[in-house]
């Protein structure tokens, strides 16, 4: 019998870990779990040095704030050396989401890689296709993936074999249980962004695929610009100066409930619920389910009630949320800094869903003053 699909805090979709860290600790034989072994050693998986690792010794020390370089700030906004000749952009929606075609990321100049991040600043979340990131070496993908940022290293996610680096999302025919995962909900649905907890969560983020189904297996994403830019100018007033509480605790637990690894000591960090983006001085809510906790200052219940609004009008903005259909050699590129998104669970063949994430780190969250929508008008 499969085992069924849990849905952990941070909105990501996984399966039980079999192993018990326990005995991981006093067998060195099992102090990695590898998924190729639990295949057999043989696996149908397109790209097998992608298939996840769990290194129940791997112990990182909490991490430094570090000086962070936003590329897109100082961009050429012609983006004549990421958009070369014979190249193609199409929107996906008014304010969210493009497709690009006839580009390859990997080749891009220095000023291609600038004026990468601030397309994807502007447009939120850019799908390039035909690309041939996951082909690469994995150190090729990583220093690519490095210009952006320092990279993150995710505390309890599965990784490539010696490459901490890279966030794996991965399940096949074996973890399939849709029906067990949806006994306790009515859908998939599970808005995030990505490690908010952290004091300098991502930005520019990278996530291309490996292994798909044929159909299904999409994922959304919201624009929390044109979230926060429909809200009146009373409350955008009012959430000025407001900071929200981001937890990794209940990832972390989640993790050791399962038999999981924990990699580096959970943190929780505050940040304002209205960020402020360096390369286009947009302004955008920063609350998202995984890991919003609580607003500073604020009783429970004002926090529970204002936090269940924010999240709410995030969830069903269907006006300002992109969907972005996977397909073979796509590399997603999307902004956590000014977005949020979620998975779609939505197939039931049991194909293989294998994805791998470059997660550069950025700027420790801020905002900028209030102006009122008069005074901007003056400007």
């Amino acid at each position: 019998m499969a085992p069924s699909i849990i849905e952990s805090p941070a909105g990501e979709i996984t399966v039980p870990i079999k192993t018990d860290p326990r005995i991981a600790d006093s067998n060195p034989k099992a102090r990695v779990r590898r998924v190729i072994d639990e295949e057999g050693g043989n696996t149908t998986a397109s790209y097998p040095a992608y298939l996840p690792t769990w290194d129940y010794g791997e112990k990182y020390p909490p991490l430094e704030p570090f000086t962070h370089v936003d590329h897109g700030k100082d961009a050429d906004t012609s983006l004549k050396d990421l958009l070369s000749e014979g190249s193609k952009i199409q929107k996906i929606t008014p304010t969210i989401g493009s497709e690009v075609t006839g580009i390859q990321l990997s080749k891009l100049t220095s000023a291609g890689k600038d004026q990468l991040a601030l397309l994807v600043a502007q447009r939120k979340v850019v799908a390039f296709r035909d690309q041939d990131l996951a082909s690469l070496p994995i150190e090729e993908a990583l220093e690519f993936g490095g210009y952006f940022g320092r990279h993150h290293i995710h505390p309890t996610s599965g990784s490539p074999e010696g490459y901490p680096e890279i966030h794996l999302v991965h399940r096949h025919n074996n973890d399939w249980g849709l029906d067990q995962f949806l006994a306790g909900k009515n859908s998939s649905v599970s808005w995030h962004s990505d490690v908010t907890y952290e004091q300098q969560p991502p930005g520019t983020t990278f996530l291309y695929i490996l292994d798909g189904p044929e159909v299904g297996g999409d994922t959304v994403f919201v624009d929390q610009v044109e979230a926060y830019n429909r809200l009146s100018p009373a409350l955008k007033e009012r959430l000025h100066g407001l900071k929200a509480v981001h937890s990794g605790v209940e990832q972390a637990e989640f993790s050791l409930s399962r038999g999981g690894v924990v990699r580096r000591e959970p943190v929780k960090n505050e940040h304002p619920l209205v960020r402020t983006h360096p390369a286009t001085g947009e302004k955008a809510l920063f609350v998202n389910a995984g890991f919003t906790r609580s607003i500073v200052g604020l009783k429970k219940e004002e926090s529970d009630a204002l936090l269940g609004f924010l999240l709410a009008h995030i969830g069903r903005g269907i006006d300002y949320q992109a969907r972005i259909r996977w397909a073979p050699k796509t590399v997603v590129v999307w902004d956590n800094r000014i977005t949020a998104h979620s998975a779609v669970v939505d197939w039931v063949t049991g194909e293989r869903r294998h994805l791998a994430r470059i997660t550069p780190q950025a700027e420790r969250p801020y905002e900028t003053p209030y102006i009122a929508e008069a005074e901007q008008a003056k400007v």
